[in-house]
This record gives structure tokens, sequence and C-alpha cells, in this order.
């Protein structure tokens, strides 16, 4: 049986398959693989393994003539037609829980690099303009008595909040439904969305994208925020209105934004580029050797289970 994987990956991943007896293609160019070269690499494979940036939409799934799974090396899996591939009895499985510490240690990384202006700093002495120390230079935020509003109380929220109680902050949350061990652990309380915008001066987004998270920042509630907040967001970049925050930013209606993830990546609206309160990162939220490791490693171990006619290990 035939697995094709549409880009390297970490972790001993293709001696893994072979090892279990799978004939394994990869693409290996350094670029994301064309729909028309994934439908041609895919059409007799038995399983797939495909990152985020891949579309597996209805077009790739017709195409996929001989597949039993389709195994996603991310949590999330917007970019896979889930329901139209099962109805094609082809399993679609993630990489849960395995991403958690990665993408909060990267989160509480962007917080505090808005919050002490760490980008400024850095371009200043590269610029060599740091020419002594003066009483007003890149003043920037304390953590210490400040609210956090976490926006999705999940498995990532958690350890976000977790890693932020050591700095003496308070922390809020806003998620469809309450979080007791979240509460227990942290001290959180449940508030509505604007509640948390309007009250927080830390925001910190970790919500799965789908139609009700679809810009659930925007133009309306946005305006709730402080002058002196930071917007941090290390989930999906749709979930944000992001032309409106831009023009937030321009005009100083808060104080920074940290973004690991963009509308439409990877293209990113230029005018980003030109904000010197905007910290930007090239979703690397999860990329740690040993997170991204056992990612592709979970990935194959679900394809492995399925063509073994074992359950998955992580269904979606």
């Amino acid at each position: 049986m035939k697995v094709f994987i549409t880009q390297e990956l970490p972790g001993n991943v293709e001696e893994l398959l072979i090892s279990k007896g799978f004939e394994v293609d990869v693409y290996r160019k350094n670029n994301i693989i064309s729909k028309r070269e994934l439908i041609k690499r895919a059409k007799d494979a038995d399983g797939l393994i495909c990152l985020l940036t891949n579309t597996i939409d209805r077009e790739v799934i017709d195409n996929l003539n001989k597949c039993k799974v389709i195994a996603n090396v991310a949590v999330g899996y917007n970019n896979i037609d889930v329901a139209y591939a099962k109805s094609k009895n082809i399993l679609v499985t993630n990489t849960p829980g395995i991403l958690d510490d990665a993408t909060a240690d990267l989160t509480l990384a962007l917080i505090l690099a808005c919050a002490r202006r760490l980008r400024e700093g850095d371009e200043f002495v590269r610029k060599n303009k740091f020419k002594a120390w003066m009483p007003q230079l890149m003043l920037g935020i304390e953590l210490a008595g400040k609210t956090v509003g976490i926006i999705g109380a999940g498995r990532i929220g958690f350890e976000v909040a977790k890693r932020l109680l050591p700095f003496k902050t308070k922390i809020i949350y806003y998620d469809r439904n309450r979080r007791e061990k979240f509460e227990s652990a942290t001290g959180a309380k449940k508030v509505s969305l604007n509640n948390l915008l309007k009250n927080s001066d830390i925001v910190s987004v970790h919500v799965p994208l789908n139609n009700d998270s679809f810009h659930i920042l925007n133009r309306e509630n946005m305006k709730l925020l402080k002058l002196t907040s930071i917007l941090v967001n290390t989930s999906r970049g749709e979930v944000i209105e992001e032309k409106y925050l831009i023009e937030m930013l321009k005009k100083k209606k808060i104080f920074a934004a940290g973004l690991d993830v963009y509308e439409g990546e990877p293209k990113i609206n230029p005018e980003l580029f030109k904000l010197d309160n905007a910290f930007l990162l090239p979703h690397i939220g999860s990329a740690t050797i040993e997170t991204r490791s056992k990612m592709a490693k979970l990935a194959a171990k679900n394809v492995i289970a399925v063509l073994s006619n074992k359950k998955p290990i992580s269904p979606v």
C-alpha cells in the first residue's frame, strides 16, 4: 500500500512507514505543492499525510481513488472538507494534544514582546540609535496586576493561563462552555465576550476556525478594547477582522498586537509591515523540534492504524 506525504516531515516518519511495509512518496520541493500536483501524486495512494497549507476539497477528494485516510499534521482541519471525505468513506485525523505547550510558550513570548516593545528595541539597537540610558526610552507595560482575557479556554488557552499566573495576572475567559477545571486551576472567571474585551489589558485568542468563530473579533466589538490593551492571536487569522485591527493599530486605538497567523496567509497585508506596534511571526506556534516531530509521528501512526484495519488514534 502507498502513502503520499505532501512535504518532508521531521521525526523519521518515512522510515516508520517503510518499516511497516508501506511504499512512501514524498513531495520534496521547498514550496507548497499545487493542487494539480497533489492530485497527480495522491490519486493512487491508500493514505494521505497533508498539512494545513494543503486544501483538500471536493475536487481533490474525488480524485483520491484508493484513499482510506487523510492525516492532517495539525490540530485544526479547516483545510479539509471533512464531511465530504467521510461521505466517501475516507477517515480524517488530526494531531491534538501535542502542540499545546509549544503554542502556549509562543503566545507568552508574543505577549511579552508586545508589552516590552522588543521588536522596536531590537531594531533601535541594530540601527545604532542607542546612545544612552534615558528615563522614557522604550517604555512598555508590566504584566503584574493586569487582567488577561482568554478567548477559547481549551487545551492551549488553559496552558497559556497557567503560564501567566506567575506574572501576577488576573485571568478571565470567554468560551461557549463553562470550564470548571480551568477555573479551579487559575482562579479564572467566565464572562461574556464583550465584558472580556472591555475589561482585559491583554487579550489572547485560542479558538478553532469555524462558522461561529469567523471574525469573532470584528469592527463592532473591537471598539471595546482599551487604548492600552494588547491583542495576541496564535489560533487562525480569520477569527479577527484584520483590516479593522490594522486601522486600530494605525490610530493607536490599542497598544500593540502580536500575530502568528493572518487572514489569507501566507499572503500578509503589507500594511502590517509598516506598523511599529505589530509583532509579526510566520505561523510558528508549534515550531519546535520536539512538537513537530511528535505531530508528524502521530499522523503517520494514524495512517498505519487505518491501513491496518484498526481504529485511528485521533479521528476528527
